[in-house]
Order: C-alpha cells, then structure tokens, then sequence
C-alpha cells in the first residue's frame, strides 16, 4: 500500500497543463494510491495507447485507484467504465472541480457530463503551468468550428475565454516569480475573446500584456489558426520584439480540396498570405506548420501541393501527422486510402519537414541570438530554434549565444561574453 498520487499524461501541452490543475486538486481532495489518466482522444493510437499504460498499471498496482479523465474518457467514458482495471472516469469538466477526488463522492462510477453544456473557463485553469524555464498560462478552451478530421471539440466542448483582467494578473505573477517567458495557450487561441463582452481580439490580449506587464521579457503564443491573425495581432508582431518572432500554424493541408473536405476557414493562397504578411512586418519570423498525410480522397497531385507548401510557405519546424479516422467524424465516413499510402506520404512529408529545418539551421550559423536556457547545455531561441551550447548559464536565464554550427536538428553554439557598451 502507497500513499503515491501518478498522473499519466497523454497528448498535448494544454493536457501538461491541466495535469498540474489535477495534481493540486486530488491533494486538496486527500486522494492517495492512485493513478490519473489524462487521456487524449487525437488519434485512435493515443486511445490505444491510454488503454493499454490503464492495463499495465493495474498489474503492477493491483491496490492502486484507477481514475480515467481528459478528451478521450470524455468523449468515449462508456468504453472506459467498461474496463474492468478503471475505478472512476471523470469528464474534462469535472476533472478540475473540486471535491471531485474526493473519497466520499457520492456521483457514481462515471462523472461525464455534457461538454458542450460549459461556458466559462474557470479562474483556477490559468494558475500557470511552469517548468524550470518557462510558465504557460491557459487562455482559452474548447473550439467552436468543426473540421471534419477532429474529434477536439467533443472532448473540449464550445470555446470559451479567460477574462483579459485575470489573464495579465496572472502573467504578471508569473513574471515576478522570476519567469522571463510566458506561454499564451488553449486549444483554438485565436478565437480567445469571441464570447467576451464586446468581442475583444487575441491581439487586444496580447497587447495590453505587453503594455501592463513591461517587465516580461519574452510573450510567446502556442499553435494558431491561419484563418485568424487580427490587426492588433499583426501590429505587435511588427512593433514589439518582446513578442517572439515564432508563430506555429494549423495549415493540416495546402490544397484547397483537401482543405476544402476538411471544412478548413483558409485556402492554400489565404497560408501563403499570411506568412508574407507577417514577414513582411517582422522578418526575423520563423513558420511551423501541423500537417495531415493522407486525408480521404487526397490524390498524389493533392499531396503534392502540400509537399510544395513546405518550401514556398518558407516553413522550418513540420509537425506531421498520418490520418487516422475518429468514429464520429465526417472524414472517417470518406473513402479511405491505404495505411502504406498514408504512412509513405507521411514520411515523405516529414523529409521535406527535415529538409526545410537544415535550411533553417543553415542560416542562423555565425549568428549571436539570445537564448532562453531550458536547462543545463540547452536552450531556445526566440525563433523556436533549439541551441546545444557550452559554457555557463542558469536555468530560466537568457543569454547571448554565438552559433557555430548544427547538427541536423538543433544549432550548436556557446555562451557568448558581450563587451560592455562605453
């Protein structure tokens, strides 16, 4: 018998960050000897993978409360209920309430109410996730729009938006904890404020956080939507350099098609805009890029103007997914390709992906950038780029560093010791 609490993490950062949310609550909640699950409903092999750590744990902790949460148990919690090593499954809502591991809950096995019956996002969900470099501070959850590949909305529900006033308090806590880089997240960031009273824009956000916290010296946004960077957005990137220069777009595909059965908002014209746009105010900037391979009906010449996406959109860091069909979606109702086509044009997709990031690591060789360190030997450019560097700097610092090479994946470099200026 153990008093020990695991959380097991699947899927995306904004489920790091809601695992630190369970951490506190299940202590506040007095749970001891158990695991939480905070699954991911993604793809069916983050499904897949959920339920066989579910088996693994209870073999290796028969004694151990078993408690099943995040997008998958709330989209599918009969599936899990019917596991015979699952003690309780709880709904994305309810996970972070409290009392809700709590050893007296009266509710039942299965606590999953409906998501899409949610209208705030909670004060407690931007407490600020925070490594040792780093803090993340939610803004935003749910997803009003509908693609027809994902599952997201189901298990996340409507968008809903943290208070502007709540969200600069937060950061700036976090910047006099001694955080040097915060983390706007969410699941759809950009539609942040939609549901607010006079619809004010992730811009606007991001804007009177730089204002109102002057002292922060870096403000970074997570993945994006391509259809929806607004003016106020446009003109930080342009005047502030505490706004990082690295912006991660959902593009999922560059044929209009394809894009087009995805119930995508943008068209592949609408992505190459946008990048010059935004490079043409701040051109240090630097593009990744979420990809699906495969999607229904996709044909090779589909494919292939994704493929050529990659280098004329300029793109350096490609996240790429293989389709993988989620019951309960239109695209899983499509005529499906083969696995091997799907995996061959993945692959083929991750090698232009590499091939974009060598020419991306290319030209940042006998550079100086400053880098936030992540923690001893490695740190992260304002770009996104990752440095390998030798010589002495605290963890959470940022510090000069002069770029001597790469290695295929990450620049190589050292701390740089700057003259003073006279």
């Amino acid at each position: 018998m153990t008093d020990k609490v695991d959380i097991v993490t699947f899927g995306c950062r904004l489920n790091a960050y809601e695992s630190e949310v369970i951490r506190a609550r299940a202590a506040e909640d007095g749970l001891s000897n158990a695991i939480v699950f905070n699954t991911c409903a993604v793809t069916g092999e983050a499904v897949r993978q959920a339920r066989q750590a579910i088996r693994k744990a209870r073999r290796e902790r028969p004694d151990a409360k078993l408690i099943v949460t995040g997008c998958a148990a709330q989209i599918d919690p009969a599936a899990f209920a019917a596991m015979a090593e699952v003690d309780l499954v709880l709904g994305n809502a309810e996970k972070s309430e409290a009392g809700a591991y709590a050893a007296t809950a009266p509710e039942g096995r299965v606590r999953v109410n409906d998501i899409m019956s949610v209208r705030e996002t909670a004060g407690h969900l931007i407490d600020g996730l925070k490594d040792r470099a780093r803090a993340y501070v939610e803004v935003q959850n749910g997803c009003d729009h509908r693609c027809t590949f994902c599952i997201i909305p189901f298990g996340r529900g409507n968008s809903r938006s943290a208070a502007a006033g709540e969200v600069v308090e937060q950061v700036r806590k976090l910047t006099a904890q001694g955080y040097l880089e915060v983390v706007l997240t969410g699941v759809d960031i950009t539609s942040w404020g939609s549901d607010l009273p006079g619809q004010p824009t992730l811009g606007q956000l991001v804007a009177r956080i730089l204002k109102l916290v002057p002292e922060l010296p870096r403000l970074r946004l997570s993945s994006i939507d391509a259809a929806e960077i607004d003016p106020d957005l446009m003109r930080c990137l342009a005047e502030s350099p505490r706004l990082m220069p690295y912006l991660h777009l959902s593009l999922q595909a560059g044929d209009d098609m394809i894009l087009k059965r995805m119930k995508r908002r943008h068209s592949r014209a609408d992505a190459l805009k946008l990048i010059a746009d935004v490079r043409a105010v701040r051109p240090d900037v630097a593009f990744g890029a979420d990809f699906i391979a495969g999607f229904p009906t996709e044909t090779e010449a589909m494919f292939d103007n994704t493929l050529r996406l990659v280098e004329e959109g300029g793109l350096s860091f490609l996240h790429v997914f293989p389709f993988s069909p989620r019951p309960g979606t239109p695209a899983a109702r499509m005529p499906q390709l083969q696995r091997p086509v799907i995996k061959d044009r993945a692959a083929r997709l991750r090698a232009a992906g590499q091939v974009a990031l060598l020419r991306h690591l290319e030209r940042q060789v006998g550079r100086t950038i400053t880098g936030l360190v992540e923690r001893d030997g490695v740190a992260r450019a304002e770009d996104f780029t990752e440095i390998a560097y030798v010589g002495e700097a605290a963890v959470g610092s940022i510090v000069p560093m002069r770029i001597t090479g790469h290695d295929g994946a990450r620049v190589l470099g050292t701390v740089a010791v700057l003259e003073a200026a006279e």
